[in-house]
């Protein structure tokens, strides 16, 4: 009876550790798209328009009155 378990979970444990993780290439392409929504999202917050209302922002919390 706990033979047939043991040689179960084995199989079991087998077919589930068959692909783990990612490949080299597949980290690769992770940090690359990383890098590329980083460059944009900078791009975004320095642009003027976007600056000068997060300026506001801060401006406006910083002058409330508690």
């Amino acid at each position: 009876m706990f033979g047939k378990i043991r040689k179960a979970a084995a199989r079991l444990r087998g077919t589930c550790r068959q692909d783990t993780g990612m490949v080299t290439s597949e980290y690769a392409m992770g940090i690359i798209a990383a890098v590329g929504f980083a460059v944009l999202l900078y791009q975004v917050v320095t642009s003027g328009q976007v600056q000068a209302e997060l300026q506001a922002i801060v401006k406006k919390a910083l002058s409330a009155r508690m």
